[in-house]
């Protein structure tokens, strides 16, 4: 069973958005699949790294998107990725290290990232994009 499931509810309302965070659900249920079928820690480096090269893509698409539309929000909105981004690496680098990491705590943290800052943080710009005819 998927560790993230992808449900009208993370829908942002705007179609390129929704497709990179589908992508990002996917590769952490990967991670996940990876972990507790015990691959070996390089496959599961390269999965994590797979997950960080796609969330600064994805971040920067958005950041970007945000910035060009005047959303008011975009700085806190900026911070919250680079908080999150900060993280994510801090935790990659534990890894490539040789450094144990609870698994189980890894994919707490990644599962309450997604699910968090889709619910809660982007759905906050959704009508800002709309009104400006970002679909």
């Amino acid at each position: 069973m998927a560790l993230v499931v992808w449900n009208d509810n993370f829908s942002v309302q705007v179609a390129e958005i929704d497709t990179q965070h589908q992508k990002l659900i996917a590769i952490i249920n990967e991670l996940d699949d990876a972990i507790k079928a015990n691959h070996s820690n390089e496959a599961l480096g390269q999965v994590l790294a797979e997950l960080l090269d796609y969330t600064k893509t994805h971040f920067e698409y958005e950041e970007n998107l945000l910035s060009s539309n005047g959303y008011p929000m975009f700085d806190p909105h900026k911070a919250e990725h680079d908080a999150l981004a900060e993280k994510v690496v801090f935790m990659g680098d534990i890894f490539a290290k040789g450094q144990n990491i609870d698994s189980g705590q890894l994919m707490n943290f990644l599962k309450f990232w997604i699910e968090e800052h889709i619910l809660e943080i982007d759905k906050k710009y959704s009508s800002h994009l709309h009104s400006k005819g970002v679909h």
